[in-house]
């Protein structure tokens, strides 16, 4: 897949693919152009009822012309629009694009249908990643393969902004390869996706990026530290727990204080002791998402070049079920020295993160923000539209909720008040890992408050929003471009 970006005549530039927008309320320059260029066939069509100006409907008409081969139309409502029904305009017409498979070059003229404080290089940013996406296929593990097809892409221009646009498509297609790299990551099953593994990709990422280092510590070293949360999850399972350490520095960000990415990497959640029900099990796979958007957020910064220092630290082990399994009310002592009564071994995402996050504190960080599939009740709270994020720091919780607004990659903030943190109270150790039923996604995130005191510090739960179910089940590629925009508007404050 290639891109360009040009300010072109649309009477004389030759695609076999057009996509252009219909308006309810507004004339298009590009689209009333391509129209007049084929003899009026866009009108046509629209009075004939066979076309809509409404936001998101989308047809793609067939031509007789020697060169235009079709032309995707997508109606664009009534203008300006929001940033939200600029999406989904986009969504329907790459979607469509990806569809239609004998398109070898697409020109794509949208630049008009302008947004609510949004620019053109925005929707050129927005474009992008809804095309990859939407080209996306995980088929590694199927004998009869899609076979993969070329097509270029032109994003055509009516303001002279090709600087601007051209740098935003640089760096969306560096998210969208991030993304796809989540995706296949979490969706790869666990008998092959183990702790193990996720090792392996991070040094094979040092060796394809100089920018890169991974530093890998394995069992006896985790215990030698004092790793006891993380070590009692991996008691279970007959794949050794692994902690990765990736460290990104890029052009001017050497000796930086790191912004640092944790992620949760249970890369098959049984429930341990506190077994699951069996539907849906399979879907446990997606509980190393946190992780798989580390790696993603990872190579978009190394693939843009990014001027930015950044560690992600990958807290990776298998909870299973066996006869060295913990058991419910066993206590343990964390990497911060603070105990820990287990009530449930099927709230073990948080024994990972807790000692990653106190290793994480060592190498000075000017913030952490940690990513997990953490709690269903984000789900029942936020359901499968938001990311719930709870901080310690209100700036950085903006932060992080102006790049979700940027990017369309929705996030809700939740509070994290001292009320909550008494539902962890446990008689016999420091804390509980789990409060009870209410509240139960701030409840976990209060339990990560504990180790995170001396620096400033946000979740993402992402157990809503990092994997779809039912037919068309599969990772979604979230948080990586909330992450990536986060850390590329750190480095230019």
């Amino acid at each position: 897949m290639s891109y360009r970006v040009e300010k072109a005549d649309i009477s004389t530039f030759d695609a076999d693919t057009w996509v252009v927008a219909l308006s309810e309320n507004t004339p298009l320059k590009a689209t009333d152009a391509l129209n007049e260029r084929l003899g009026g066939l866009i009108a046509a069509q629209q009075e004939a009822g066979n076309l809509s100006a409404k936001a998101g409907e989308v047809r793609t008409l067939y031509t007789t012309d020697p060169t235009i081969k079709r032309v995707i139309v997508v109606g664009a409502g009534e203008l300006p629009q929001t940033p939200d029904g600029c999406r989904k305009m986009l969504a329907a017409a790459s979607g469509k694009l990806a569809l239609e498979k004998a398109a070898r070059h697409a020109a794509v003229a949208l630049a008009e249908v302008c947004t609510e404080n949004r620019d053109a290089a925005w929707q050129a940013s927005q474009w992008v990643t809804a095309l990859e996406a939407s080209r996306y296929r995980f088929d590694h593990f199927k004998s009869q393969k899609e076979e993969a097809r070329e097509l270029d892409c032109t994003l055509i221009l009516t303001e002279n902004e090709a600087d601007a646009v051209s740098e935003a498509v640089v760096q969306a297609e560096a998210v969208a390869r991030g993304m796809a790299l989540t995706r296949d990551l979490a969706n790869t099953p666990g008998n092959i996706c183990n702790p193990i593994y996720l090792a392996e990709q991070a040094q094979d990422m040092a060796r394809t990026y100089s920018t890169l280092k991974t530093q890998i510590l394995d069992q006896d070293e985790m215990e030698a530290l004092g790793m006891g949360a993380l070590l009692a999850v991996a008691r279970g399972s007959v794949n050794p727990p692994r902690l990765i350490v990736m460290t990104y520095t890029g052009p001017g960000a050497e000796g930086q204080s790191p912004d640092i990415i944790v992620g949760k990497g249970i890369t098959f959640d049984s429930g341990g002791i506190s077994l699951k029900p069996g539907e849906a099990m399979d879907e446990m796979k997606y509980d190393m998402g946190g992780a798989a958007s580390v790696f993603g957020t990872l190579k978009a910064l190394c693939e843009m070049n990014a001027p930015v220092h950044v560690v992600g630290i990958i807290a990776a082990a298998e909870n299973m079920p066996d006869g060295n399994a913990t058991r419910p009310g066993d206590i343990v002592t964390t990497l911060s020295g603070q105990t820990v009564e287990i009530l449930n071994t099927d709230a073990e995402g948080r024994l990972v993160l807790c000692d990653a996050l106190t290793y994480a504190q060592q190498l000075k960080p000017r913030s952490i923000v940690d990513i997990a599939t953490l709690t269903g009740a984000c789900i029942i709270a936020l359901g499968h539209v938001a990311t719930g994020i709870l901080a310690n720091d209100d700036t950085l919780a903006a932060e992080l909720l102006e790049a979700a607004r940027t990017t369309g990659d929705k996030a809700w903030q939740l509070p994290l008040w001292d009320e909550y943190d008494e539902q962890l109270k446990s008689p016999f150790a420091d804390m509980a890992n789990i409060g009870g039923r209410p509240a139960g996604t701030i409840t976990a995130a209060c339990f990560l408050s504990r180790f995170t005191r001396e620096v400033k510090w946000a979740h993402l739960d992402i157990a809503g929003t990092a994997w779809v179910s039912g037919k068309d089940k599969g990772a979604t590629g979230r948080p990586v471009p909330l992450l990536t925009r986060w850390l590329l508007n750190r480095a230019q404050s």
